[in-house]
């Protein structure tokens, strides 16, 4: 059985709720990420996504916009000891492509539906490889 913790990125870009939003785009992009956590200290406050990106691009953001305006409250979590098949449900059947992992009650990575993907296709090869 496969592991989240196996398979998460502990490398993260994170931000605050009072960041610029803009700017929190620019340093997804720069990092080529599709969400990042929003932290305050140790607490997580929210993840804020591509999607919730294209939300705010949609509805005319204005340039004083902060991440608390646009996040995703409260998001779903997963623990780094579950198995990877219960991540996946949890996207599958909450509508999103990134989770933040918790251990003991802390933040301690994030896992992508693109993680899972490699992990589900680990045994797989391209066509014509």
């Amino acid at each position: 059985m496969s592991v989240v913790s196996e398979h998460m990125s502990q490398d993260l870009l994170t931000v605050s709720a009072g960041d610029r939003l803009g700017e929190a785009a620019k340093r997804m992009v720069a990092r080529g990420v599709g969400a990042v956590l929003v932290m305050e200290g140790e607490r997580l406050e929210g993840i804020l996504t591509e999607r919730d990106l294209m939300r705010a691009v949609a509805m005319g953001y204005s340039d004083d916009a902060r991440v608390r305006d646009w996040m995703t409250r409260q998001p779903e979590t997963v623990e780094a000891s579950d198995a990877t098949d219960h991540a996946a449900s949890l996207m599958i059947h909450g509508g999103f492509r990134h989770l933040p992992v918790v251990d003991q009650g802390r933040v301690a990575g994030i896992i992508s539906i693109r993680d899972l993907m490699r992990v589900a296709l680990a045994d797989s090869s391209p066509r014509g490889v």
